[in-house]
């Protein structure tokens, strides 16, 4: 079955001049997605007209599907809409229905519509005008040569509106979508090549209607098979069998399926075995407890944490031994360990666990440099400590330690 494919389009100077993000793509093509659409590009242009036209042509010729947003206002530097009614050879003309649409929502607001307001009541007379329920500038579909534009406001909940209710319903009557079906394997602890290394003839393996991506973030791997076809069910089962088979060569580093994060997966964990979990985070700030803690439910296994992230709050408040510091230093195996049994012991909990290093740029020395991190966990069977060697950027550091600890959690719970 051919593909259908489309190209998003974004227009304004405001966001190739980072003043605003543009959130609006991301949310498209997942919708897009979900219905068997594959986006092919998408492109973000200013309010120069020229470079506006050549991006409808040259999407035109790749996609059978442009769908544009912004652009729409009614001032002098939206210009969208006359830039299509130039496109496909049409005037723009006052349209009834978009104007008593527009008149019926500034009264509703008890709002007076200016001359200026006015303008968004005139539409390309080539186009089909698409109510916009929310918001004053209406959707403009146009069709030619077996192919759509549709142009839709860039306010995101004016767009995703329109999207939902009128322009996806629209676009599965005009095309005939093939079936898309994703299984994201979500893998921790292992890096992308060596991974690739290991399922390599499973790969080559692969049928031509499935295809392997590999999307690395950080301490993460996540593998997703696409299988592309005319039978959404054949197709499922297809990409479940593969899935069975690639797992004995990776089941150790994997942790989930799908959308389940690392602390998702940690916590149902936790829930399963009906245990609990206290944390003493110092380089890390609280990050872990936040990731924790962003698990709905969660009060059901963390009973807290402390941030002893000073020294001396190290040894008042948490109760690390003055000795140990003092021989050891804070960043230190001995100190890491004491921090993990102290907190578990302190919260009453079954297990406890802990950070402490140089996040950076600063408080290094020869022998601890910039990204030397302890991580530690305890539960009354064992301790078990990690020594990182992590990066230069302190943010980085923090992310990739929480997460390191994590996986820490993951493969020291008891079964």
């Amino acid at each position: 079955m051919k593909p259908i494919l489309a190209e998003l389009l974004t227009i304004g100077d405001e966001i190739l001049y980072g003043q605003i993000v543009d959130t609006n793509s991301q949310w498209m093509s997942v919708e897009l997605d979900k219905v068997g659409i594959k986006v092919i590009r998408k492109t973000s242009v200013g309010d120069v007209e020229s470079e506006i036209l050549t991006a409808f042509a040259e999407a035109e010729k790749r996609a059978d599907i442009i769908l544009i947003t912004g652009g729409l206002g009614p001032t002098s530097d939206d210009l969208t809409k006359p830039l299509l009614a130039n496109y496909f050879n049409c005037e723009l003309k006052l349209h009834a229905e978009a104007l008593e649409e527009l008149s019926a929502f500034f009264k509703s607001r008890g709002r007076e519509l200016t001359e200026t307001n006015k303008q968004q009541a005139y539409l390309p007379t080539c186009c089909t005008k698409i109510t916009n329920a929310i918001g004053t500038a209406p959707g403009m579909w146009f069709e030619r040569n077996g192919k759509v534009f549709m142009s839709m406001p860039g306010v995101p909940h004016e767009m995703k509106k329109m999207m939902t209710e009128q322009v996806i319903p629209r676009l599965k009557e005009k095309f005939r979508m093939p079936a898309i079906v994703h299984k994201v394997i979500r893998t921790i602890g292992i890096g992308e090549s060596i991974i690739a290394d290991k399922i390599s003839a499973w790969e080559k393996a692969l049928p031509p209607h499935i295809k392997l991506a590999y999307l690395p973030g950080i301490g993460e791997v996540k593998l997703r098979l696409t299988g592309t076809g005319s039978d959404e069910s054949s197709i499922k089962s297809d990409v479940e069998e593969l899935t069975k088979k690639v797992m004995p060569l990776i089941n150790d580093y994997v942790y989930g399926f799908d959308n389940e994060t690392i602390e998702e997966a940690i916590g149902r964990m936790l829930r399963e075995r009906n245990l609990t979990i206290a944390i003493a985070e110092s380089c890390t700030g609280g990050y872990v407890s936040h990731l924790i803690t962003s698990v709905p439910g969660s009060s059901h296994y963390f009973h807290g944490s402390m941030i002893p992230y000073d020294y001396e709050i190290k040894m008042r408040q948490l109760g690390v031994k003055p000795e140990v510091l003092e021989q050891h230093g804070a960043v230190s195996e001995p100190t890491i360990i004491e921090m993990a049994n102290i907190v578990r012991a302190k919260f009453n909990t079954d297990i406890g666990v802990a950070t402490s290093g140089i996040a950076g740029p600063g408080g290094a020395t020869p022998e601890k440099p910039v990204g030397l991190v302890w991580i530690a966990y305890s539960d009354k069977h064992q301790t078990v400590t990690r020594k990182l060697q992590l990066s230069t950027e302190r943010l980085l550091n923090i992310k990739a330690a929480s997460i390191a600890l994590l996986n820490l959690i993951r493969l020291s719970l008891p079964n």
